[in-house]
């Protein structure tokens, strides 16, 4: 019976030494929490994971609060940046070119007609949905960005990781819904095939949509051809400026094409054989060397839109007041090809800015939120996926306070046990 006494008596100093030994370690550790992270909850792994569901869902929740005014902002302006490109350069600039080519204005209608209706019909639905469904994304990244930041002492950084990384899996697996490309095709069809401009504030619109553009497009072309001929006089003479050989030859080209564009304001936009051999003979004589016809053909390019561009432009600016006398003449004078092509395009993007705003919030939002959701359940179910977007010492810390305290308790469990039997 004393041989009994003495094992227990043993068992149980060891067990309350070792239930001492993980008090102590219970204490530093509790004591490195409070002083490196006393604004948190102890939270694991997995309440951090739960956590961070919860505020994924809400991003949704914020982004179907935008309003129609700005997702419609948005996206006009994104469909524009997209499809300006092509609208200038197969567009609206060989028409244009058309009228001087074959001195009949009705020539840049049938283009535009041709043009727009095949663009419509096989690239435009399909670019306006690749374009709604980068605005979507954009705006879901940058307003969850945002509200971080707003959000920023309050936040934990923690979740940052995992929250992106659901994100972007989430908006890896979301695609546009196809049955809305052939809806939208039928739709931006109709829009175009109309050219009729009929109130003021629609004109308006149009010429100043008209005018900006060719101011943009006038700004760029200024650029490449300054960069093709160098600084001007007034640069090089108080800017201390230079230009290379090449520049110098370009530029001598430049005024001969623009003296020729002088005598005649309304030359098409291609060079006879002749007007090239003349220049180059110009050139021969003023300079006592040959010119190649390919610099005269590259500079011509600049040249001469440049000289489109400053009369259209010019053009565009007189015909802004001109409404009512456009209205009496039931749209047919020919003069108004021009803005009559771009109150078209205007339309266009604001009646598809008007279709992607509804598909994004009626159905994508829907979409993206049953998307995030699915993701949020796979990543909760796999241990090695949540070790790796959950990291840091905060969460290590807590684990081992977990284990620690979980010991504790089953040797005082254990202490309790033995004093009972004592």
């Amino acid at each position: 019976m004393a041989v009994s006494d003495c094992f227990w008596k043993m068992v149980r100093e060891t067990v309350e030494q070792q239930a001492d030994s993980f008090k102590a370690t219970r204490y530093n550790l509790e004591t490195e929490w409070k002083n490196n992270f006393p604004r948190y909850l102890e939270l694991d792994r997995d309440e951090l994971f739960e956590k961070a569901r919860g505020e994924v869902l809400n991003e949704v929740v914020n982004l179907s609060l935008v309003s129609a005014k700005d997702w419609e902002e948005k996206l006009s302006a994104e469909l524009w940046n997209g499809i300006s490109h092509y609208i200038i350069e197969n567009v609206y600039l060989p028409a244009g070119y058309s009228v001087n080519q074959t001195n009949s204005t009705a020539s840049f209608n049938t283009m535009v007609d041709i043009k727009l209706k095949q663009w419509a019909e096989e690239q435009l639905p399909r670019k306006s949905i690749n374009i709604g469904w980068a605005v979507l994304k954009d705006m879901f990244k940058t307003m969850f960005e945002e509200n971080q930041n707003q959000k920023l002492q309050a936040s934990d950084e923690i979740l940052e990781t995992l929250k992106m990384a659901v994100i972007d899996e989430a908006l890896k697996r979301h695609s546009w819904e196809d049955k809305a490309l052939e809806m939208l095709r039928v739709i931006q069809l109709n829009t175009l095939e109309d050219r009729c401009i009929k109130d003021k504030h629609n004109w308006d619109q149009a010429a100043q949509f008209l005018t900006s553009t060719l101011e943009n497009n006038l700004k760029v072309t200024d650029g490449l051809l300054k960069e093709m001929v160098g600084p001007s006089n007034y640069e090089k003479w108080f800017y201390w400026q230079s230009s290379t050989a090449e520049q110098t030859k370009r530029n001598n080209i430049k005024y001969e094409l623009e003296n020729l564009l002088h005598s005649n304001p309304n030359h098409s936009n291609l060079l006879s054989k002749d007007e090239q051999i003349t220049i180059s003979n110009n050139l021969k004589q003023k300079n006592g060397t040959p010119c190649e016809l390919d610099d005269i053909w590259q500079t011509w390019y600049l040249v001469y839109r440049r000289h489109y561009f400053k009369i259209a432009l010019e053009n565009a600016q007189n015909i802004k007041k001109h409404f009512y006398h456009y209205q009496e003449s039931n749209g047919l004078q020919n003069e108004y090809y021009d803005i009559e092509m771009f109150w078209r395009i205007t339309r266009m993007i604001k009646v598809t800015a008007n279709v992607l705003r509804q598909q994004i919030t009626n159905r994508e939002l829907r979409r993206l939120h049953k998307e995030l959701k699915e993701v949020l359940d796979e990543y909760s179910q796999n241990i090695e996926m949540k070790c790796q977007l959950l990291t840091g010492r905060r969460v290590t810390l807590v684990e081992e306070l977990n284990k620690v305290k979980q010991i504790q308790e089953k040797l005082e469990d254990f202490i309790q046990a033995l004093n009972k039997e004592k």
